[in-house]
């Protein structure tokens, strides 16, 4: 059904409802709410404390023009009053605000709040015009928004989807009688419109164990008609790859050792092979990809290695120069000019390319091999099943690793990377040594910095990551730039850099080479620089707002450092108390990421785990749901035991299928 049969859905807001993922009326139950707020407690700002996230009410009093910031930033500004009590409302970079917002009118704002100096304000809050919306009560979910969008305009239409088009079980009728499974339209009702958060709770949970039902079966299915037999022959022998891999300057760990032996023997076996590596940060994943690579390469095939930044896609280049000084290798990523585009995909063809190295760029149809035979996907969380699968269509049944420095824990694995065998490499190389992390309140943040002006006068590097760019949404982080202009004014001898994902990949790429060369001391950035990044001479990271981030992530981003024989430090800046304290201690009282990311997992539930990194490439419509682990596990279990029935299998595969290749398609675009 058209989404523009719905009253209110113009075709410039289906267009919007486009970028959000939803082409149809049957889709709009799937656009999950990304917070609710609670109209049964609304709260007084005069209570509030600096970094609250709140709900409140209040009459907007003055709207001046917008104005600019020193840097240069437009925002609107409006002042307002609660019960007499001034405060004021900031919107960065959103000029359609201004005509939003009357003089006069209550209105309903969610948001975080700045108390600086006894002034009070709101930065970037959502609002709402209380008397105009006569369904604002109880619990009120709020959508995600593009453009022309409205909270009210998606509220109202989610609810006459579900009326118009409900969403229908595809789990067999005995197994949802036997495992006492709630109606699923009734859920997703609870979903969208919760009378308590334990409902919606509970809601969730038979939603996610739908949706995963689905997807769960689809890996089933595509493992199944997968398993290829196989077409490429590697004549690389056992002597060979033992000599390639005395190139390095390092010993292989066992772990290491291990992961090669499988590799070689799928390699070698009669089934393509389909294979993750999963190996905590600084446990050598590349060099065994390497190895793999050559195997290939050895043989007369061509091999692709793809990464998920340009950053990284450059520093894999260059190793892959370094050790493969006898196979052309290239770079293929969106910096390269037209011309030399035209030229590496014309010699990619002939064969004369042996090795392409590259971002998302080389996933593009008119990128053509002669003989593809060993793909390689770096970082296998940033890309998912759909870019995997679309690199193995440029070949011959190649062989397919992936990578991963973000631990799964082992249940988990089982299940999304069901379609996957597992090498697992838990050791680390004997020279690195376990980086020291401290948590470190702001009482102490001077302190901290001459001890890293004293580190970086005995010549070593640092990082200092920040979560946001310019402004903050919402208002309550150090912004990347502010940070850089602070810390240079602290640390006038240091030379510092500024590194974020709004630079052009050929800005960041020269800053990082400069920083590796030793032209900077120290690199401000945000979170950009948390996979693969390898300058074994930083010794020191230091994470602003350290609990804004899940513990795998912050492992990611310690991994930075301790890449070397030298003493290194991880500091944890934060003004987290209670529960939010006790998590970063278990990241500073542990290295292993394989139990950080079961303790991450844990606090943080399914929901966070196929959260923001994951669901985008190819989860995203659950992106937004929370809910237990519990809700996987029976999905899986779910699954197996309607596949051994058979019933309903017929229309359970259309559906699974259906669902893989709209993920599929969603991600690649």
């Amino acid at each position: 059904m058209k989404l523009t049969s719905i009253r209110g859905i113009s075709e410039v807001r289906e267009k919007d409802l486009n970028k959000l993922n939803v082409f149809s009326v049957e889709d709009l139950p799937a656009l999950f709410p990304r917070a609710y707020l609670d109209l049964r407690r609304v709260t007084l700002l005069k209570e509030c404390y600096h970094n609250d996230v709140v709900l409140t009410v209040g009459k907007v009093t003055r709207v001046p023009p917008p104005l600019t910031s020193a840097r240069h930033t437009k925002y609107v500004k409006a002042f307002c009053s609660q019960y007499g009590e001034p405060f004021t409302a900031i919107w960065f970079n959103q000029p359609y605000v201004l005509g939003k917002l009357k003089e006069e009118e209550e209105y309903l704002f969610y948001g975080r709040v700045q108390n600086r100096f006894g002034q009070v304000s709101l930065v970037n809050p959502s609002f709402e015009p209380i008397e105009q919306n006569a369904r604002l009560k109880g619990i009120v979910p709020q959508y995600p928004l593009k453009g022309s969008l409205t909270q009210k305009l998606v509220r109202d239409s989610v609810r006459l989807a579900l009326r118009l088009a409900p969403p229908r079980s595809v789990i067999p009728a005995f197994l949802q009688k036997k495992y006492d499974l709630p109606d699923l339209a009734q859920s997703y009702a609870a979903v969208h419109d919760p009378a308590s958060f334990s409902e919606k709770e509970k809601a969730s949970d038979r939603v996610a164990a739908e949706e995963y039902f689905k997807l769960i079966s689809a890996f089933k299915i595509v493992k199944g008609s997968g398993e290829q037999v196989r077409v490429n022959r590697y004549s690389c022998t056992d002597k060979q790859l033992l000599s390639f891999i005395a190139r390095f300057p390092f010993r292989f760990t066992e772990g290491q050792k291990a992961a090669v032996n499988e590799i070689y023997a799928d390699m070698k076996g009669e089934k393509v092979m389909n294979r993750l590596l999963q190996g905590d940060v600084g446990s050598g994943k590349t060099a065994v990809s390497l190895a793999a690579m050559y195997i290939a390469l050895a043989s007369g095939y061509q091999a692709a290695m793809l990464a998920p930044t340009e950053v990284l896609a450059r520093q894999n280049f260059a190793v892959a120069k370094r050790y493969f000084p006898e196979f052309t290798a290239e770079l293929l990523t969106g910096s390269n000019t037209a011309k030399e585009k035209r030229e590496i995909k014309a010699r990619l063809k002939a064969g004369e390319i042996r090795l392409l190295v590259g971002t998302h760029a080389v996933l593009q149809d008119d990128v053509e091999f002669q003989n593809l035979s060993f793909c390689v996907c770096d970082e296998q969380h940033r890309f998912g099943v759909a870019q995997r699968s679309a690199l193995g269509e440029k070949g011959s049944c190649p062989d397919v690793l992936v990578m991963s420095a973000t631990p799964i824990p082992r249940t988990l694995s089982l299940i999304f990377y069901g379609d996957l065998e597992i090498s697992t490499i838990k050791d680390k190389p004997a020279e690195r040594k376990t980086v020291r992390t401290n948590v470190v309140p702001y009482a102490k943040y001077d302190d901290m910095l001459a001890f890293i002006g004293r580190e970086i006068a005995a010549g070593r590097q640092a990082y200092f990551v920040c979560p946001k760019i310019e402004e903050d949404e919402e208002g309550a982080l150090m912004s990347v730039k502010e940070l850089y202009e602070e810390l240079c004014g602290k640390l006038p001898r240091v030379r510092f850099c500024l590194l974020h994902g709004k630079m052009k990949d050929a800005e960041k790429s020269e800053i990082m080479r400069a920083f590796k060369a030793g032209e900077y001391d120290a690199l401000v950035s945000t979170t950009v620089i948390e996979v693969g990044v390898d300058v074994p001479n930083a010794s020191v990271m230091v994470i602003y707002n350290a609990e804004r981030f899940g513990l795998s992530q912050l492992h990611q981003l310690r991994g930075r450092v301790g890449r070397s024989a030298l003493e290194s430090y991880c500091f944890l800046l934060t003004r987290a108390a209670g529960d939010s304290l006790e998590r970063l201690k278990i990241l500073k009282n542990n290295s292993d990421g394989f139990k950080i990311a079961e303790y991450d997992y844990q606090m943080r539930g399914g929901g966070d785990f196929m959260g923001a990194r994951q669901s985008g490439k190819f989860m995203g419509d659950l992106g937004n749901l929370s809910y237990s682990s519990s809700a996987i596990f029976l999905a899986k279990k779910l699954s197996d035991e309607a596949f051994l029935s058979g019933e309903n299998l017929d229309e359970i595969k259309r559906v699974a299928l259906e669902k893989y290749q709209k993920l599929k398609d969603i991600a690649l675009n």
